[in-house]
């Protein structure tokens, strides 16, 4: 078995885990607005337990406090069920999300979402495919005419004025913004060309790994806030600026002038 065929092989596996226990699950609270659930804990362990047995060797870092990282060829970055709080609350807006890097360059990347059954899969220099048709980014030119998706960080309620000014900027300057609560599911639809640009704050890398290639190899764009690649994965997703690329320099200057 390839890491390629693996990758998409956990996604499926996972996914089933996701429906079964959909609207089943309570959860309990990693702290605030941040939440952990069943779901989430045997996705993440169905996951593992194949790269374990198929690749020993490979590294891995997982949301849910599982990480080998001994320097091996292959990361293995995963997020079991990434929004957890949508799920939680019966609100079928949700995915797993896996990113494989070699030598810390994004190799794979896959997202989930068994809810519309749409498997995303990137390979670096292959493309990007949604349930085998190649993706492509949206060709919108202008800021002006663009719709936008955004998420708001964990620290949300203490910073909501800071936040918030932005998102009244981005809708003031474009079509609209959506806020869908899955932060990979947001990058996994402006790769299939759904929307046209995103933007938040202090995500995490298992957020974007996955995210991240599948709009590169789409043809789109995506950086920090100073429009540069993160070059250690530690801090993938810190500042986290995706879009067609046609609209990524408005977004930076908006986010540059916003106070």
């Amino acid at each position: 078995m390839t890491r390629s065929s693996l990758l998409q092989t956990v996604l499926l596996r996972a996914g089933k885990i996701l429906t079964r226990h959909f609207g089943k699950v309570g959860y309990k609270s990693k702290r605030r607005a941040d939440l952990l659930t069943i779901a989430d804990l045997e996705s993440q362990k169905t996951i593992l337990d194949a790269i374990r047995k198929n690749f020993p060797g490979d590294d891995y870092k997982a949301e849910e406090n599982e990480e080998r990282l001994t320097g091996a060829e292959y990361l293995w970055i995963i997020d079991p069920l990434d929004g957890t709080t949508n799920y939680a609350h019966g609100y079928p807006v949700a995915c797993t999300s896996i990113g494989v890097l070699r030598r810390g360059t994004p190799r794979l990347g896959g997202i989930y979402d068994p809810f519309r059954k749409e498997l995303y899969l990137a390979q670096r220099d292959k493309g990007a495919f949604l349930n085998g048709k190649r993706l492509g980014v949206s060709t919108t030119a202008l800021m002006k005419d663009s719709l936008l998706i955004t998420g708001f960080a964990y620290d949300r309620a203490e910073k909501a004025d800071y936040y918030l000014a932005r998102f009244k900027t981005f809708m003031k300057n474009s079509h609209d913004v959506r806020r869908s609560g899955s932060a990979a599911l947001d990058l996994a639809w402006i790769a299939a060309g759904r929307a046209d640009g995103f933007w938040e704050y202090e995500l995490n890398p298992w957020d974007v790994a996955a995210g991240l290639l599948l709009i590169r190899e789409a043809g789109g764009q995506v950086t920090d806030f100073n429009g540069k690649s993160w070059n250690d994965w530690r801090s993938m997703g810190k500042r986290t600026l995706a879009s067609n690329g046609l609209i990524h320099a408005s977004m930076l200057r908006t986010l540059r002038r916003t106070k």
